[in-house]
């Protein structure tokens, strides 16, 4: 459970901003949408080799 401290005389525009941030920040969606349906270890880990992969091709062309 997410708690956000409103401050005094603080707008509630500003509360339910800090809100949305955090919330955003624990990935709380990402990982109700991950629940939503089963993964099998070998695909987890393909994916992440693969988006590694990706990345450190990134980093090298951005080296070059």
């Amino acid at each position: 459970m997410l708690i956000i401290p409103v401050k005094e005389g603080e707008n509630i525009d500003r509360a339910l901003k800090r809100y949305k941030r955090k919330f955003d920040r624990t990935k709380t969606m990402k990982n109700l949408r991950a629940r939503k349906q089963f993964d099998k270890p070998s695909v987890i880990n393909r994916a992440q080799n693969i988006k590694a992969a990706y990345i450190q091709r990134l980093r090298t062309e951005e080296q070059k």
